[in-house]
């Protein structure tokens, strides 16, 4: 009984040991002021002292890519932002390479666990 309890202790210590840090995204809106500009605004939550890297991109019509930015989220203060800075609104200027109709983020990590 002894070595399950040692077991699970070890497989418990592990599990938590490997967890990175998480990072989630909520897109806000975007807007265009050219056919050739557009601006996304999103949300992003992380660890106050944690890295994000942002890939934020513009659709046209057809789902193609006319735009495409990695953008980076530094660490910022508790004051920042909300839940205690974990939460910072984000705004990104793209070019694009044709008239878009949509924009937001297609995925966020954390610096160093996809790089």
């Amino acid at each position: 009984m002894g070595a399950l309890a040692a077991a699970v202790i070890a497989i418990g210590i592990f599990a938590f040991s490997t967890v990175t840090p998480r990072v989630s995204f909520k897109d806000v809106g975007f807007s265009f002021s050219s056919d050739q500009q557009a601006r996304v605004d999103f949300e992003v939550t992380k660890p106050t002292d944690a890295t994000a890297h942002c890939a934020v991109q513009v659709l046209s019509e057809n789902y193609a890519v006319v735009g495409w930015k990695v953008v980076t989220i530094g660490p910022g203060p508790a004051s920042e932002g909300a839940a205690g800075g974990r939460t910072t609104a984000q705004q990104v200027e793209l070019r694009t390479d044709s008239p878009g109709v949509s924009g937001g983020v297609d995925s966020c990590w954390i610096a160093g666990t996809r790089d």
